[in-house]
């Protein structure tokens, strides 16, 4: 319920501090004095749009809290926010600047308006007279159906599954499009491929092929190179000279030991010159070789250029590349029958859920409508006529119904309640509506905004009862301008407006008279309108 609401700033109201009780809570005044712009600011904490024009004359912005009793659900949806649910109230506070910009807070915390709005949703529902056009609303009618009908679970799993089904629709033609194009793209690919892969590139194969190329084609040049040092290194007579040293070592010490530096030198050298030899039988001109390498290199050369990479590492990367490419399109096709079935069970699951969803409304709609019906008698529509009709559409997260009020205030067959009904029957029919709902939707607190409009008599005093039932449920505002609603509440609350300022105040049992005598007989209160005042408020 709503503990208390306070207003700083806000248009015309320059500060308001009020609480309010249980029960049902009448708020009235004269036209004009602000009964709306008490609701604005109410609807402003819970999340309506903010503008400028909300800033008051006082200050460089407005305030509105509104604390709020903190149940289980709500303290739920405070965990799930990541926002301190410590205690057994909950806070809301919205500020706007003379920019247009807003702030919320919930328990001191700053959220975002769709948390705010969320919230909103599980503690006031606000119904003003202009409400009565939500008659026309399908999703309206179809959750006052469902409310009857005990099937919102069911209808938030139809809702998962419609999810689940466009989610797989979305996956199947992603991977449709993937595989259009790797079809379209694949006899290209697997030709490059093909031609990569007969190539059988080893790593390293480029360089090794490039020095064997120098090599073969210089053959002959590198042979007489070989000979030449060949030659040379045997004309050294190194082996005399470490003789001759070591014959010498007898007459200077010294000598010894260049001849055994001379002797090292000296195999070091024969080492060289056998690899020379080595080498130099080896090397061989060989056309048919230098042929088949250069061939190769040309291959190897024109792969680079044409896949537009620098070295042959590059070059297996494309091929692996080309290869996945190749091999995705075949796999994509499993894939796609894969989601294709995944579509067909999602599908079948929602369908299902569309039917049991059918089978539920069609068995409460005649209850739901003799409950609504039953109501509109009560508010002296004696010869009402209340059904709900049901009609297939487009199957979708709400199921595949569409929800029809159907309503005749005359006994004969009932047609669209949005071109049958009055204003005044309007009224009666929302009222019906909300007090048959009321059973069923956990709401702490209702909030009538002259839901009375267009209606008088013993009738407006059927419609105070009712709201006054209500009132025995939960917290209810009515803001009203009959005095027989009035008259019924557990609390009453007068707005006023004095020197441009809206003030509210709380009336106390004289004040309660005098107000009900002035929504009886006007501006001029007489003694008549205070006895019927006092009557009514006895009664």
């Amino acid at each position: 319920m709503l503990h208390s609401l306070t207003v700083s700033n806000y248009i015309l109201i320059g500060s308001l501090d009020i609480s309010f009780p249980e029960g049902l809570v009448i708020i009235s005044g004269e036209t004009g004095a602000g009964k709306s712009i008490l609701l604005g600011a109410l609807s402003l904490v819970l999340g309506a749009k903010a503008d400028a024009g909300m800033v008051g004359p006082h200050g460089e912005n407005c305030v509105v809290e509104a604390e709020f009793g903190l149940d289980d659900e709500i303290r739920s949806l405070l965990e799930q926010a990541d926002l301190p649910a410590e205690g057994d109230c909950l806070l809301l506070r919205r500020t706007v600047a003379k920019s247009g910009r807003s702030r919320s807070f919930a328990n001191d915390e700053p959220v975002s308006v769709n948390v705010l709005q969320e919230l909103a949703t599980r503690l006031v529902d606000i119904h003003s007279q202009h409400q009565t056009l939500r008659l026309g609303d399908e999703r309206f009618r179809r959750e006052a159906l469902d409310l009857w009908a005990g099937c919102i679970p069911l209808r938030e799993e139809c809702a998962r599954a419609w999810a689940q089904l466009g989610e797989s629709r979305r996956e199947l033609s992603r991977l449709e499009e993937r595989l259009t194009h790797a079809r379209e793209e694949q006899e290209y690919n697997n030709a490059r491929w093909e031609r990569l892969n007969r190539a059988r590139l080893v790593p390293g194969e480029l360089e090794d092929l490039e020095n064997e190329q120098k090599q073969l084609a210089h053959a002959e040049e590198i042979k007489e190179l070989l000979y030449g040092a060949q030659a040379v290194l045997e004309e050294l007579h190194l082996k005399d000279a470490s003789k001759l040293l070591t014959k010498g070592s007898a007459f200077i010490p010294s000598l010894e030991s260049l001849g055994a530096r001379l002797e090292s030198a000296r195999l070091e050298l024969e080492d060289i010159a056998s690899e020379v030899e080595s080498l130099n039988s080896r090397t061989e001109a060989s056309p048919e070789r230098l042929e088949a390498v250069e061939e190769r290199l040309s291959l190897l050369y024109g792969l680079l250029q044409k896949h537009g990479v620098g070295s042959l590492e590059e070059l297996m990367d494309e091929r692996d590349r080309l290869e996945s490419l190749v091999l995705d399109a075949t796999t994509l096709v499993s894939e796609v029958e894969q989601a294709r079935k995944t579509v067909r069970e999602n599908n079948q699951l929602h369908e299902s859920l569309c039917v049991k969803l059918h089978e539920a409304r069609e068995k409460a709609a005649p209850g739901f409508a003799a409950a609504v019906q039953e109501q509109l008698r009560f508010l002296e529509l004696d010869r009402a006529v209340f059904q709900i009709g049901l009609e297939p559409c487009a199957a979708g997260a709400d199921g595949s119904d569409n929800v029809r009020f159907l309503f005749s205030a005359e006994g004969r067959t009932p047609s669209d309640v949005s071109k049958t009904a009055s204003g005044g029957e309007l009224s009666r029919i929302m009222l019906s509506l909300k007090a048959v709902m009321a059973r069923f939707k956990r709401l702490p607190t209702l909030v009538f905004d002259e839901i009375d409009t267009g209606v008088s008599g013993s009738a407006a005093d059927k419609m105070g009862s009712l709201v006054c039932t209500m009132g025995t449920q939960m917290q209810v505002f009515a803001i009203t301008h009959l005095p027989q609603v009035a008259a019924k509440g557990n609390a009453h609350y007068l707005v006023s407006k004095e020197d441009g300022v809206t003030s509210v105040r709380s009336l106390d049992a004289e004040g309660r008279v005098q107000e009900l005598a002035r929504m009886l007989s006007g501006a001029i209160i007489t003694p008549a309108a205070i006895a019927n005042a006092q009557a009514l408020l006895q009664s």
